[in-house]
């Protein structure tokens, strides 16, 4: 076995970054068919998602900010002014969200994360199942993945447009 140096660094560094990023998904690409598969598609690329609820007055009542890729949703944030919690307004622009993926997108599946004290119980209701619990992410917290089935997809197709 030949003995190496390496010398470690710590810093910010964005073109390395994105070096590794290439590298990383060249290595992911050989090793994966499905991925292969992908690579040049437009299924292969993430596109934005966002529903917007705004009350009378033209303020914010609520949000979905996520994104497809492949046949998946990913429900990056969902809020919900506290004026507006119990309207069931959650619950319309989850499902909006989950209705634009599967049927523009071609979508058969999402997934979120949230913490304990936000909304495991809500997104349960709503037909997820918890697929990971990271108890003390971060300390004194736990952080529950959750998944859902959305069924057949509607179109098939991955869309490009930016909702």
């Amino acid at each position: 076995m030949v003995s190496r140096m390496f010398r470690i660094e710590t810093e910010v560094d964005k073109d390395r970054r994105d070096l590794l990023r290439a590298r990383l998904r060249g290595t992911n690409t050989a090793a994966s068919p499905v991925l292969a598969a992908l690579r040049g598609t437009p299924g292969e690329r993430e596109i934005p998602l966002h529903v917007w609820a705004l009350d009378t007055a033209g303020d914010m009542a609520g949000g979905l900010v996520g994104h497809t890729w492949t046949t998946w949703l990913h429900v990056a944030y969902l809020w919900v002014d506290d004026r507006h919690r119990g309207a069931g307004l959650g619950t319309r622009l989850l499902a909006e969200a989950e209705r634009l993926a599967r049927e523009g997108r071609g979508c058969t599946a999402a997934r979120l994360e949230t913490w304990g004290f936000q909304a495991p119980e809500f997104y349960k209701k709503q037909g997820y199942e918890v697929v990971c619990v990271i108890p003390d992410y971060p300390p004194g917290i736990t952080e529950y993945t959750l998944t859902k089935t959305l069924g057949p997809a509607v179109s098939g197709t991955s869309g490009t447009s930016g909702d």
